[in-house]
């Protein structure tokens, strides 16, 4: 890799780490860049991860401390995403993750047309409609499970579980989500370095964008709120879903 294309790579992490604190969806930004930059597929997903767990945890940490998530709250949903995500890592090379890729979009699609004919949903808090320790061992098994394995919109499914399943706000629910990122991130990215699979140069200085990235994201959805945050979503859940349909026509 290039001198010349570091300053591009900082430049992305930046990007995609205020686009990812708010909405998620910041791999659709990466890996392309990742892949022009002439990275093998393996090792773009992995740098790819290498990169977004500085984005995720930071962001994480930025709505842990401002005060719209509880980590201790989310220990149950921590442990059940790190088994999930270590697990759906460790199966990618077992299964084929070709009826994943037909399924995904058209789940993107549902969560994308309930939230523009539901607009008030995620505006402010409701009661709960499972147990928490139900809803973080279902979700966090499941969900951890498919961000190790396949891992396109993720935050998407994090974000609207915590609202439409668990009553949260869309802010909330995006501090939420961003813990549980980081911990599938995290677990993931463990085996793609286990594997090789990860240029360091590359992901640490993305990484480093992304830093500063996820604090002017979470910066903004404190500021903007809820209001502010769906539009973001929608428009990065609809970015998703053409990347993944452009993806399953002309490939990465």
């Amino acid at each position: 890799m290039s001198l010349w294309h570091y300053p591009i790579l900082f430049l992305t992490g930046i990007i995609a780490g205020i686009v990812d604190s708010m909405a998620g969806g910041g791999g659709i930004i990466t890996v392309p860049v990742l892949l022009n930059l002439g990275l093998p597929v393996p090792v773009a997903l992995g740098t790819n991860k290498l990169q977004s767990s500085f984005g995720s945890t930071s962001a994480a940490w930025h709505y842990a401390r401002m005060g719209v998530v509880n980590l201790k709250d989310c220990r149950l949903g921590i442990l059940m995403t790190l088994i999930g995500a270590t697990a759906g890592a460790f199966t990618v090379e077992l299964l084929d993750s070709e009826f994943l890729a037909k399924l995904i979009p058209w789940l993107l699609g549902a969560i994308l047309l309930y939230t523009i004919f539901r607009p008030q949903v995620g505006q402010q808090d409701h009661p709960p409609r499972l147990r928490w320790n139900w809803f973080f061992t279902a979700f966090g098994l499941g969900i951890g499970f498919y961000d190790g394995f396949f891992g396109p919109g993720t935050g998407a499914f994090w974000a609207m579980s915590f609202v439409a399943v668990q009553g949260m706000n869309f802010v909330r629910a995006t501090g939420s989500t961003k813990v549980m990122n980081a911990t599938s991130n995290l677990a993931s990215l463990a085996v793609f370095l286990l594997h090789g699979s990860v240029h360091l140069g590359a992901g640490l200085t993305m990484g480093a964008g992304q830093l500063i990235g996820a604090k002017i994201g979470s910066g903004l959805v404190m500021k903007k709120g809820a209001r502010f945050v769906r539009p973001v979503f929608l428009t990065m859940v609809t970015l998703t879903l053409a990347r993944l349909i452009y993806v399953s026509v002309k490939g990465p």
